[in-house]
């Protein structure tokens, strides 16, 4: 799907709003509340209805779109923009591509984001790597990582499965009881292998999950970044992609919406040879829960 294509197809909000049913009701329309048939209503916003529970309701509804008065088709133009910029894409360039205030692109693109948000996540296995990144600017000395000094660094941590998905997290600090739980929680048991670097943590976080038979490092400290098979290059292949959007595109994120960018910096990686991307992302945004302006500046 190119921008021609979404200029062509969806011109008007009455071809956003006929894909969006499409994609939110497969098997036909159904209550939003208590999941009845309904019944279309005459109306200029095409509302459906509901005699059990007695609700009038549009196709929007309860989705990310709730109460937007955005037209629909700056909507897909700005869904297209970020699902298919590998560096993701500021709200300052939405602003200027779309004719918006800067307010109402950044709350658009944080609501494209809150869709990207991936609910099902199988537990990996094969070979998996795992690593830790800093990011937040250049600090030097005392004040290069967190817990050091004034440090605002914050901590990503990247779990990715060769040949597989790809999870990062903001995680509070790097100690073996916090990562053994980011690893339980994304690696199956019987895990093949994990590899990771020499950071002194990982040891004790592979003794506590049972897993130190299966744990390789790889020593960057001695030079040595790949031994046949065991290197951590694949993740951090992909903790370079998120660096690039930061400093190249976003230049300035808070650590409050850190985990955001994260979803959808991997949202958009695990799906980079999906051709119908577009559409799997407003699939997702029609079933992804309201983020109100209130929720998401609390």
């Amino acid at each position: 799907m190119t921008l021609p294509d979404i200029n062509e197809m969806f011109s008007t909000d009455d071809k956003c709003r006929e894909l969006l049913k499409r994609l939110r009701w497969p098997d036909g329309v159904r209550c939003i509340r208590c999941g009845n048939e309904t019944a279309p209503l005459e109306t200029e916003k095409e509302l459906f209805y509901c005699k059990k529970c007695d609700y009038q309701f549009s196709i929007t509804a309860g989705s990310i779109f709730n109460d937007s008065h955005l037209p629909l088709t700056k909507w897909f133009i700005a869904t297209l923009l970020l699902c298919e910029a590998r560096k993701g894409m500021s709200a300052n360039q939405i602003k200027r591509t779309l004719g918006v205030s800067y307010k109402t692109a950044w709350y658009l693109c944080h609501r494209i984001r809150a869709a990207m948000k991936e609910i099902e996540r199988p537990m990996m296995d094969g070979t998996v790597e795992v690593d830790e990144t800093y990011v937040g600017g250049v600090q030097r000395g005392h004040q290069r990582k967190p817990g050091f000094g004034k440090s605002t660094k914050q901590i990503v941590i990247g779990i990715r499965q060769r040949g597989g998905d790809l999870r990062f997290f903001h995680a509070k600090d790097a100690k073996s009881g916090t990562l053994a739980n980011f690893i339980r929680d994304n690696v199956s048991a019987d895990v093949d292998v994990i590899v990771t670097d020499e950071f002194n943590a990982y040891p004790t976080a592979m003794k506590e999950l049972a897993l130190a038979g299966r744990h390789k490092t790889i020593k960057h400290k001695s030079k040595v970044y790949v031994d046949g098979d065991i290197h951590t290059n694949t993740v951090e292949n992909a903790f370079s992609l998120l660096k690039r959007g930061i400093i190249g595109t976003w230049h300035r994120i808070s650590a409050k919406h850190l985990a955001a960018y994260l979803d959808e910096m991997t949202f958009r990686f695990n799906r980079r040879k999906n051709a119908n991307l577009f559409l799997d992302t407003l699939r997702h945004m029609v079933t992804a829960p309201v983020l109100t302006f209130e929720k998401l500046t609390a």
